[in-house]
């Protein structure tokens, strides 16, 4: 017999997903399982909470107040069971974590080991989304972003700064010259993002304008190893090709150019204001703060 509490969550995730079948696959669980959870709940508070059609779901005026006491009363709920736990002596439970591919890779997957280690009672769940997410509609704890923060309704915890380099392969260099200059960039491959053409504004000194990526991907990653592969020259994070330029897989390209301390060095770790912070989300950036290679 399924407790109404279960019924709650699949409520919120058909409605932060858009559809019972996103909800349903996103939670790995049967469609006829949700479905049920939601109408179980129609029957019981004699309301319709969802407007059904063909390609979307949307809340009925008392499905709209209704939500918002569920997420305050399930939040709470969590809370209540974690101040258990605590009185157990460790954190447990379930810790969703998001952040961009490549700092998934190459920053946080080395350190699951030792914070699984640390605490076995905690669940941890990684989601990797090269784009800003919105923290309740991906269910997301915390989230570690790369920048500048918008939004005024978040806490955030400084984990760092992770500079900004110029970067090329040697067998790139050897094939187009080393640039002397940044005027000299004109005259070479560059690769950049399709999107937030703002990462294609690069920190040099002299570069006022967004460049014209010669070859632009929507991916770090793929950028990284497009430079790899000797492609052109990036604009590259520390955190994540500080490896691939102590091996000499790369090389910074006009150092003494580059601007840093601007925002976009900025590494945080962030999640709702509204919330305390949890002991799980304490535990974990404890864990990873003083061992990321920025």
């Amino acid at each position: 017999m399924k407790t109404r509490s279960e019924d709650l969550e699949l409520l919120l995730a058909v409605v932060d997903s858009g559809g019972f079948s996103a909800a349903a696959s996103r939670l790995d669980v049967p469609v006829a399982r949700v479905s049920r959870a939601v109408q179980r709940l129609e029957q019981r508070l004699e309301v319709p909470l969802l407007n059904r059609t063909t390609r979307s779901v949307a809340l009925t005026d008392e499905g709209c107040r209704f939500i918002e006491q569920v997420r305050v009363g399930l939040e709470r709920l969590i809370a209540a069971e974690e101040s258990l736990a605590l009185g157990r002596g460790e954190p447990r439970g379930r810790l969703r974590v998001d952040a961009a591919s490549p700092f998934v890779l190459h920053q946080l997957v080395p350190l699951v080991g030792e914070f699984r280690r640390r605490y076995p009672g905690i669940e941890l769940e990684l989601s990797a989304s090269d784009g800003i997410i919105n923290l309740l509609e991906q269910r997301a704890d915390v989230a570690i972003r790369i920048g500048a923060l918008a939004d005024s309704t978040l806490h955030a915890r400084l984990l760092g700064r992770s500079r900004l380099y110029l970067v090329a392969s040697p067998a790139y260099l050897e094939r187009a010259g080393r640039p002397a200059s940044v005027a000299e960039l004109a005259d070479h491959q560059l690769i950049g993002f399709l999107a937030p053409t703002a990462l294609n504004r690069w920190p040099v000194e002299g570069l006022d304008e967004e460049i014209t990526p010669t070859l632009a991907t929507s991916s770090g990653e793929v950028m990284r190893n497009l430079c790899l592969a000797g492609e052109g020259i990036a604009c590259h994070s520390n955190f994540m090709v500080g490896d691939d330029i102590a091996s000499g897989r790369l090389e910074v390209i006009l150092p003494d150019a580059m601007r840093h301390g601007g925002p976009r060095e900025l590494v945080q770790a962030v999640y709702y204001r509204n919330t305390a912070l949890s002991a799980r989300i304490q535990a974990f950036l404890d864990v990873i703060q003083p061992r990321l290679r920025l």
